[in-house]
């Protein structure tokens, strides 16, 4: 093993659990921006011993990471992804990497959907990621019929061809796929879930993702605002099944943050107050309601579950895109394009994204996407 003070510096993670993170939940501090920096470049490099790492994660767990934390840590993994930016600039969709179980994956049938009404969508993937391990935009795609296991200058070329484009994890974020293992050993997230979500590989100005509690929105805004990589406009976050990018059915939180500021939210959906504590300075921070019943939509999350996630939720997208099944999976879909829409302000209000996308289901437009994904 390499010498750490050498190589690294003076803050390996056994010094780091006994001197800054590792004393309780209480009582432990905050890493700053230099030895959350540290830390993870020695992860990367494979220095730390299992049991020092396993601690060091469960530690970050427990304490909960900041900002400046997370942003240190995106960082320090964005100087290792390979990006490839399409002529467009879609929306990055940063679904959780380890899937969903219950529900099905709306992401790929919307964001065909969005595509087909002007708004590029892009999706990033891995392979049954720790813990879950579950299905994933990469499975469905799969029983689809569509090649996922591209090159990221390759995935830039879907998107720019067909307006939706998958990147695949081991091929943009090879540092993080190395992780696999340790991760696996784990058997509980830690914040690489969190932050794999943000390696945003297109270079997109906006970000759409999703949430359990608000708190976490304005985490991941001010994480985006921490980093000196990523330079957003826009990002987009609701309340998500399985804490995926697939929008709640019924009551719904959605936040917005305009990097330079804007008017209220949502259009004419908008009942939040602005937030100047998320983001910098002159950025709005946002949060409103909304409820799917308002769009004519009767839907409850159990109708949208399903037993065998990759094969049912391709078979619903086949079906929703040709026009040849209505109902609770079609109206999520068309919510669901509708806030990717948005989200890019392609639309000025969800009521006019949520026209747009039934107008390229209507049209056949959405399903000529996917058949374009197929050919490629």
């Amino acid at each position: 093993m390499a010498q750490a003070t050498q190589e690294f510096g003076e803050w390996p993670l056994k010094r780091l659990m006994t001197e800054v993170c590792g004393s309780g939940h209480k009582s432990s501090d905050d890493l700053t921006r230099a030895q959350a920096t540290e830390a993870f470049e020695r992860i990367l490099a494979d220095e730390p011993d299992p049991t020092t790492l396993g601690a060091f994660w469960l530690a970050n767990r427990w304490k909960r990471n900041t900002p400046e934390e997370l942003g240190a840590y995106v960082d320090v993994m964005c100087e290792r992804v390979e990006y490839a930016e399409p002529d467009c600039d879609p929306v990055d969709c940063g679904a959780n990497y380890d899937g969903k179980g219950r529900t099905a994956v709306l992401g790929v049938a919307a964001g065909a959907v969005a595509a087909a009404a002007g708004t590029p969508v892009v999706v990033h993937s891995g392979d049954r990621v720790p813990t879950q391990k579950q299905d994933a935009y990469k499975h469905v795609l799969e029983e689809l019929g569509v090649h996922t296991e591209l090159t990221p200058s390759d995935s830039a070329d879907m998107v720019d061809e067909t307006g939706f484009g998958i990147y695949y994890q081991p091929a943009f974020n090879p540092a993080i796929d190395d992780l696999f293992d340790r991760r696996d050993q784990m058997g509980v997230r830690t914040f690489v879930n969190t932050i794999e979500t943000l390696a945003n590989p297109a270079g997109a100005s906006v970000h759409l993702g999703s949430f359990y509690h608000l708190a976490f929105a304005k985490k991941v805004v001010d994480t985006f605002v921490e980093s000196e990589f990523h330079d957003l406009d826009r990002v987009l976050m609701f309340q998500g099944m399985e804490g995926y990018d697939d929008v709640r059915p019924g009551y719904t939180k959605v936040a917005e943050w305009d990097a330079a500021g804007g008017d209220d939210a949502g259009g004419s959906e908008a009942d939040g107050t602005a937030d100047a504590g998320a983001g910098s300075e002159g950025a709005s921070f946002d949060d409103f309601e909304i409820e799917t019943a308002e769009y004519g939509m009767d839907l409850e999350e159990d109708d949208l579950a399903v037993d065998d996630v990759a094969v049912e939720s391709a078979r619903i997208t086949e079906e929703v895109l040709a026009g040849e099944r209505d109902g609770p999976f079609a109206d999520a879909v068309a919510v669901n394009a509708a806030l990717r829409i948005y989200a890019r302000e392609d639309a000025d209000s969800i009521e006019e994204g949520l026209e747009a996308a039934r107008a390229a289901i209507d049209d056949g437009s959405a399903h000529e996407v996917l058949e374009a994904l197929r050919d490629l």
